[in-house]
């Protein structure tokens, strides 16, 4: 096949004529991503091939014939991204050079590529206020080098720019209904010992994973904001979970100045213009609403109404 922009092709193509090939088999993503194709009757396969290695990553393309590639791989850093600040050439090989590794093989190959990048590559400032309702939109430049990781990441968003066959999701504190993954957004906050309060545009996994394999089938590309529209703050979501989840659960905030003694590396906080997503998929809920509706609903364990 020829390599696709945004909106060719097959939005009505029936789950059999396609065939995914997931790299990130052991991540959280990839793995929500497998299960979501299984349950769909989508065939796929994971990548066995390191992204930085070229002939690996033709050979799983020669061995699979996939229709679309998904890139739900990288390092993000254990046991967060203050990992990335001392481990920087690892976070090259992976979020740089692989990336852009897989991004060409697939552009030889007439292949979209979905790829799953953040959206904490940009941080509040005078033209984007907290508070404001005020998003940075897909064609702002970023603004937030606080970490290595969001620097990595940054630069390799420019450098896709280039290639018309990537779809770039910027997925920003993402969140699922399974509140024991300790990567989910909820799990980590409600175990801090103290959090910040800060507004931010966050993904609902639940709701933005299927919306992202409908993406693929309609070969859309370039940069897409990829979280629910508006903004929630730490002290809400841990309202909700307090109401929802377990009426005993409480929690102390700090401030930035405070968490940066207890932190290496600052951390992004923004919100996203999500007004593109929304307009091609306008039964997108709102942040507060998909929290609700995908992962507190589900999960409630008290009489809240």
């Amino acid at each position: 096949m020829g390599v696709a922009t945004n909106g060719s092709s097959s939005a009505a193509e029936p789950a059999q004529a396609l065939k995914f090939l997931i790299y990130g088999r052991t991540g959280w993503i990839g793995g929500l991503l497998g299960q979501l194709c299984a349950a769909r009757g989508i065939p796929f396969a994971y990548g066995a091939g390191r992204l930085e290695n070229r002939t690996q990553l033709e050979a799983d393309i020669d061995e699979v014939a996939p229709t679309h590639v998904f890139n739900a791989a990288g390092v993000t850093g254990r046991p967060n991204v203050d990992w990335c600040e001392t481990h920087r050439t690892e976070t090259i090989r992976a979020n740089v050079c692989g990336t852009l590794t897989l991004a060409d093989v697939c552009r030889g190959r007439g292949l979209v590529l979905i790829n799953y990048a953040t959206g904490c590559i940009f941080e509040y400032d005078a033209g984007h206020q907290l508070g404001s309702g005020v998003g940075f939109k897909e064609e702002d430049t970023p603004n937030f080098v606080g970490s290595f990781y969001s620097k990595t990441k940054a630069m390799v968003e420019e450098l896709l720019k280039n290639y018309k066959n990537v779809c770039t999701l910027r997925v920003r504190m993402p969140i699922s209904s399974d509140l024991s993954n300790p990567r989910n957004f909820i799990t980590k906050i409600s175990r801090y010992d103290k959090v910040v309060d800060i507004p931010n545009s966050m993904t609902i996994l639940d709701e933005l994973l299927p919306i992202s394999i409908e993406m693929a089938k309609r070969n859309l590309t370039g940069i897409w904001n990829f979280t629910n529209p508006g903004v929630v703050s730490h002290n809400e979501i841990l309202e909700m979970y307090r109401d929802y989840i377990d009426p005993n659960f409480s929690w102390k905030n700090f401030t930035l100045e405070e968490q940066a003694k207890v932190i290496v590396a600052p951390r992004s906080n923004n919100e996203l213009d999500c007004t593109k997503l929304k307009t091609e998929f306008p039964e997108l809920l709102s942040i507060k609403d998909s929290l609700i509706k995908y992962v507190f609903k589900p999960n409630q364990k008290t009489s809240k109404a």
